[in-house]
């Protein structure tokens, strides 16, 4: 075979017809072509027309210098399936350290790989199966993945790791994490492992899309524990929707996150913390100018970290639980975060606090804000059942409700149970009407809120009361040294739902530091509540 610079995929036996397997074609043309770049050191292209082209029960190991180019989204599709082996996960192309021996010194490099579809559906594997990915390369030098459309994988759709002079740019990856119940490793749209390349992995991603993938929209994770947290890593106008996480960062160190948005994702927007494979949480990264709205959980899940991490001119609205929530969770880092800073944020119209502390902090400085309107989980408890109550895939009307709107952001819907013997299921609510609750769907990627069907008209329901107090700022743990300047935290709504500007609960210690320049009037009860006295530092010309 001769081993043109440009390769034309059915000059060389693929058929794309959606029936012959064009594996093993495909296999052999990037061989011949990896073998040929080897020897003069020329990158090649296959370009792919348009088609449907199956890859069956085995990937493509990939070569270095060999790009992969299509006519489009929807007019180059690679077919994923493995109805002959049923234990072996089939992403399109893969070159992996643990299969092939990746590493800094056999790497993949000058690669491109752009305008195609990957359909992951037919891939079913016997349990879940990291390696079900659509694209599965690791050590890639000098590569671009560009206007990519993954969809339907049993694992992450595009699982690349470390990944040294990059650019992944417009790739859509929707329904991903298939297989993945939410709580396995992997799954994600996007997921990213750092670290490989050493303390600076150069790296963009920008103007990609997430949506209804099974844990995370977006992660960046280191691999070895042992490793350096790497620098040099950006995120740039991208989307993340209707995920488990949106973005998480599980390890690197001065990540960017610019100009994205986190919407409707089903436990937080932004994520820090220890979940990764090493248990390692991000730190010093910088998130500015985003819009983190609407999540069923909280909108911002901070911890696990040493710091420090900022938050500048973010918009954190109407999320189901907090805007901003610092904690840890057990098997990570516990020490306290450092240099935590939220400055001319826009935080409002969140269930519960604006900005809630569960865990030590050091030095943090919150200025500029305007922590405005929380607590909208303010509705109590109610029930119902019987004429007038109609379920939809995503909704629960009662025609003789009278609920606070947004009162029952965040809370536990339970239905059914009334008949004996009858089964109890419940959703979370992510806003409502006077009448109207509209519920998070059952998984990401789903299009209802029910595992068994719609319930029928009729079907008796509840929703718990509302907790209290609800504050623009409540600490919870022990809070050092901390600088609160400039912010505005009250609330105009009627009804008044943000109890109190800041809360210092029992169980917290507020040191020394500074609390200065702040408008605390204007909210539903007293301005303060210190069921824990702050000790030392100063407190003046606060307004309220």
């Amino acid at each position: 075979m001769t081993a043109p610079l440009t390769a034309d995929a059915h000059e060389y036996g693929l058929v794309g017809d959606g029936t012959a397997d064009d594996g093993p074609a495909l296999q052999k043309l990037v061989d011949a072509l990896g073998d040929a770049t080897a020897g003069d050191g020329q990158p090649r292209t296959v370009r792919v027309p348009a088609g449907r082209y199956l890859i069956r029960d085995k990937p493509v190991l990939w070569r270095s210098g060999v790009s992969l180019v299509g006519a489009g989204r929807g007019a180059t599709c690679f077919a994923l399936t493995n109805p002959g082996a049923p234990a072996q996960p089939v992403p399109l192309a893969w070159f992996t350290t643990a299969q092939h021996g990746a590493g800094r010194d056999h790497h993949i490099a000058d690669v491109t790989f752009a305008r195609f579809e990957i359909d992951g559906l037919g891939v079913e594997t016997e349990e879940y199966e990291v390696l079900a990915k659509g694209l599965g390369l690791q050590y890639v030098l000098r590569g671009r993945f560009s206007d990519l459309w993954i969809h339907d994988t049993a694992a992450t759709g595009f699982g690349c790791d470390f990944l040294q002079d990059t650019v992944v740019e417009g790739v859509l990856t929707e329904r991903c994490g298939r297989q993945d119940p939410g709580e396995k490793m992997g799954g994600a749209g996007i997921g990213i492992g750092v670290g490989g390349w050493g303390p600076v992995e150069r790296l963009a991603v920008t103007d990609c899309t997430a949506r209804g993938n099974g844990t995370n929209g977006i992660f960046l994770e280191l691999q070895q524990d042992d490793w350096v947290p790497p620098r040099g890593i950006r995120l740039t106008a991208c989307h993340a929707e209707d995920n488990r996480y949106g973005i998480s960062d599980w390890g690197a160190d001065g990540l960017l996150v610019t100009g994205c948005t986190m919407l409707g994702n089903h436990v937080a927007g932004f994520d820090v913390s220890a979940q990764g494979t090493t248990s390692v949480g991000g730190r010093g990264g910088l998130v500015t100018g985003c819009v983190i709205d609407g999540n069923a959980g909280d909108g911002i899940a901070l911890g696990n970290t040493p710091g420090p991490y900022g938050f500048h001119g973010n918009r954190v609205s109407n999320n189901g639980r907090y805007g901003y929530w610092e904690h840890n969770l057990s098997g990570g880092d516990q020490e306290p975060a450092t240099d935590i800073v939220l400055e001319s944020n826009d935080i409002h119209d969140n269930a519960l606090d604006g900005i809630r502390v569960d865990a030590p902090l050091h030095e943090p400085a919150i200025f500029g804000n305007r922590v405005r309107g929380n607590g909208r989980r303010a509705a109590p408890e109610a029930q119902g059942g019987g004429e007038g109550v109609h379920c939809g895939p995503l909704l629960l009307t009662d025609e003789r409700a009278d609920w606070l709107p947004g009162g029952h952001r965040g809370k536990e819907l339970t239905i059914g149970g009334g008949e004996p013997g009858g089964a109890e299921v419940t959703a979370v609510v992510t806003d409502n009407t006077a009448t109207r609750l509209t519920l998070a769907p059952l998984r990401p990627g789903a299009g209802t809120a029910w595992p068994d069907g719609t319930p029928a008209p009729g079907t008796a329901y509840r929703l718990p009361d509302s907790p209290a107090p609800r504050a623009g700022l409540t600490a919870a743990a022990a809070v050092t040294h901390p600088y609160v300047h400039g912010n505005r935290v009250r609330d105009d709504g009627h009804p008044r739902t943000q109890v109190h500007a800041v809360w210092i609960a029992p169980e917290a210690t507020w040191t020394g530091g500074r609390v200065s320049g702040n408008d605390f009037s204007g909210n539903g009860s007293a301005s303060t509540r210190f069921d824990s006295a702050p000790s030392g530092g100063r407190w003046r010309d606060n307004a309220g």
